[in-house]
């Protein structure tokens, strides 16, 4: 599966998407599902999300057969792991909803560091 990644501007100078790359590299967490993946690009959403579709639009010009957003979009980090609610992103369903639709390209909810029992969400 070739992936594109879009993560937040808010965390974009705190996290080098380490956990986001090796996830993907090893097909676990957000990318669990997949027989082999590829990272064709990643972009930074810019507040408050319109950029987002047109990125998920260059990402599928370049390969990209999904584009997953970052976990930190939607979840925060507790003491114990991580959490829904409270992530970067107060408009994130709709602007993934949007980019999906809009882009032509599925999109996903999730890469890294998963909440404890969330299944990524997929916006078609």
């Amino acid at each position: 599966m070739k992936i594109g990644l879009i993560r937040c501007e808010k965390n974009e100078t705190k996290c080098p998407l380490t956990s986001c790359f090796k996830a993907l590299s090893s097909k676990q967490e957000g990318f669990s599902g997949y027989d082999s993946t590829e990272l064709i690009g990643v972009f930074t959403c810019r507040c408050p999300g319109d950029n987002v579709t047109n990125l998920a639009k260059i990402l599928k010009s370049k390969g990209a057969e999904r584009v997953h957003m970052c976990t930190c979009m939607f979840a925060h980090k507790e003491k114990d792991g991580w959490a829904l609610g409270q992530g970067f992103c107060p408009d994130v369903d709709r602007i993934v909803q949007q980019a999906a639709h809009e882009a032509g390209i599925p999109c996903v909810k999730g890469s890294a560091h998963l909440p404890a029992g969330y299944v990524p969400e997929v916006f078609e």
